[in-house]
């Protein structure tokens, strides 16, 4: 039972659209390798045409484009994927993972070459309209939720007789040792 997180990212929006396949939709990946492109029919979309750009295995070790295979590999990197921020010249061994997709791969990153008639994302509203849409209601649970204004109250005067008197407390006798 074969299940993947795709990543489709829409180089026109510059959105990515988040989809689980599983199964017999799981199984027209297996064995397609980084850069191969398949049509969207099989996971949905009819009319898209995507591309394999990346993805990673079940433990999050990235795929690179130039290991072959499925299996996990310590490869000397200077650049690119598997590494991050690297000073010039030097080497660093890592572990990255093969760049065809097997039962191990968890997730895979794709990216649209060509667009169907649906949209992958629904259209959102305008900012203007989105705006006065979420403030209304809050500004109305505010007023909704205040009891009705009260006429300003003048501060209570203390009343003298409640704060204790100095004179009325007995003198405290010292203590002999």
């Amino acid at each position: 039972m074969a299940e993947f997180k795709l990543n489709i990212g829409d180089p026109k929006s510059k959105k990515t659209l988040k989809k689980e396949v599983k199964d017999d939709d799981a199984e027209i990946f297996r064995g397609k390798k980084i850069g191969d492109k398949f049509s969207g029919e099989g996971i949905g979309l009819p009319g898209y045409e995507f591309e394999i750009t990346g993805g990673s295995d079940y433990t999050g070790v990235p795929m690179r484009r130039d290991v072959q295979g499925i299996a996990r590999k310590r490869v000397l990197i200077v650049s690119g994927i598997g590494i991050r921020k690297n000073r010039a010249g030097r080497k660093v061994r890592r572990t990255v993972a093969g760049n065809t997709i097997s039962g191990k791969t968890a997730q895979i990153n794709l990216k649209v070459i060509k667009h169907g008639k649906t949209p992958l994302f629904e259209e959102e509203k305008p900012v203007e309209e989105v705006a006065s849409d979420t403030k209304a209601p809050k500004e109305e649970a505010k007023l909704e939720g205040k009891p009705a204004e009260k006429p300003a109250e003048e501060p209570k005067a203390e009343k003298k007789e409640d704060a204790p008197k100095s004179e009325d407390k007995p003198a405290e006798e010292p203590k002999k040792e």
